[in-house]
């Protein structure tokens, strides 16, 4: 009777200790074939029949945007990556194996999907991977990488810095054709957009307006694969811009508007201004890109400025020019009557000056009645010279009208040209 108590024990401990062996994960790998190097799980597609087709899924969040270079037209991103595929040769039930239902290994284990980006422009340094894979009992595995993604994108700054990007990002495998491996995704852009903008870290000068999913087929050389591509819509901040450039040329055109209402130092002025608005176009220079085919509107209303202010200072030239012909003409036209009066015969004077012979005489022989009257014919003579002053003052001569002619002309003009160019502008600029 104890001996068979004994045999009794024993079978039950020998049955709880297989039950405990079978719990562990080590048992599990075991199981999956995943305890020692298997090169055929590392480098064949993990299909039973070579005509079905992996599924690949493939989810994209942001991070954060890092910032835009409009000089090389690269975009930089803060992303995560999850990809999951299923391998049909690692599979277990979780009741034989005390309920496990997730197991951690290493990447190197199985083989991955050779997934590349075809806009990418970052290096290898950038990728942070999740050292291990997530299997579960349906073979199904999983794994996430956080990168720092730079890729190339054809920028479109016409209405910078209004503007909006749209940057596509092209998933598509190395190796694979369209028959063994095809990219999708879990979850829809809408999904995306509002996970990306709960879990960002930063923006910047750019926000994310949204991200668009699209499944596509993408052309090599020798096949045609499957692809992914991601379209991120990025809209900039354009407050900085507004404050450092658009409302100071502003400001500066209203300035040489007002210079019309000035008669002294015009020109000088005007010439102040051109330089104020040539200092920010060498600004304007260090952020749009050379290689730009379309002229930006920013560039249009920079140079549009440029070019009423530079009109603006040559009229003031014509006008200044005109005015000064004018006064030469005056001074000229005053040292002809001077010297007619003094060609006058004295008897023909209405003032007339004391000649030599007179002054010895009267320096000699002094007379009140000669004092008198040479102290007569002086202030004759300045009497004379104010009213012709005065005469020419009230007349303006034909070249002062011409320019007051052409100062009004051009400002009708000028004013006119200033609104009906800002208006279209900026409804060009901002307008949908």
């Amino acid at each position: 009777m104890a001996a068979l108590q004994t045999l009794a024990l024993l079978s039950v401990i020998g049955i709880s200790s297989s039950q405990t062996s079978e719990c562990s994960y080590f048992n599990l790998m075991s199981h999956l074939n995943l305890t020692s190097s298997n090169e055929a799980l590392q480098v064949a597609r993990p299909v039973k029949s070579w005509n079905t087709t992996t599924l690949v899924q493939l989810d994209m969040v942001l991070f954060g945007i890092l910032g835009v270079d409009e000089k090389s037209q690269t975009v930089s991103l803060q992303v995560l990556i999850r990809m999951s595929w299923r391998n049909e040769l690692l599979g277990w039930n979780p009741s034989e194996f005390c309920g496990i239902d997730m197991l951690n290994i290493p990447r190197s284990m199985v083989w991955i999907p050779d997934i590349a980006i075809k806009e990418d422009a970052s290096d290898t340094g950038s990728v942070q991977e999740d050292p291990f894979l997530k299997l579960d009992p349906s073979g199904l595995l999983s794994g996430t990488s956080r990168q720092q993604l730079t890729y190339t994108c054809q920028l479109d700054l016409f209405r910078f810095p209004f503007d909006q990007q749209n940057c596509s990002l092209e998933f598509y495998s190395l190796s694979h054709n369209s028959r063994s491996l095809k990219l999708a995704t879990t979850g829809n852009g809408t999904a995306f957009t509002i996970v990306s903008k709960k879990i960002k870290t930063t923006e910047g000068e750019w926000t994310l307006v949204e991200l668009q999913v699209t499944e596509g087929a993408a052309s090599t050389l020798q096949r045609v694969g499957s692809s992914l591509q991601y379209t991120v819509v990025l809209k900039r901040r354009p407050f900085l811009y507004i404050i450092n450039l658009i409302l100071p040329l502003m400001f500066l055109l209203f300035l040489d508007l007002a210079s019309f209402f000035i008669s002294e130092s015009k020109l000088s002025f005007k010439v102040t201004v051109l330089l104020s608005v040539f200092v920010l176009l060498l600004n304007l220079q260090t952020i749009l890109p050379s290689t730009e085919e379309d002229l930006p509107m920013l560039a249009i209303y920079c140079v549009s400025v440029f070019t009423l202010v530079f009109f603006g200072v040559l009229e003031a030239v014509l006008v200044s020019f005109l005015i000064e012909m004018d006064d030469s003409r005056r001074e000229e036209a005053k040292g002809a009557v001077r010297a007619e009066v003094d060609n006058q015969p004295k008897a023909q004077r209405p003032t007339a000056e004391p000649t030599e012979e007179t002054d010895e005489t009267e320096e000699n022989q002094p007379d009140d009645h000669n004092l008198l009257k040479l102290i007569l014919d002086k202030v004759q003579l300045t009497l004379l010279e104010v009213l012709r002053e005065r005469q020419d003052k009230r007349k303006p001569g034909c070249f002062r009208k011409l320019a007051k002619l052409i100062d009004v002309v051009f400002f009708a003009i000028y004013l006119t040209t200033i609104i009906i160019s800002l208006i279209v502008l900026f409804v060009i600029w901002i307008g949908k």
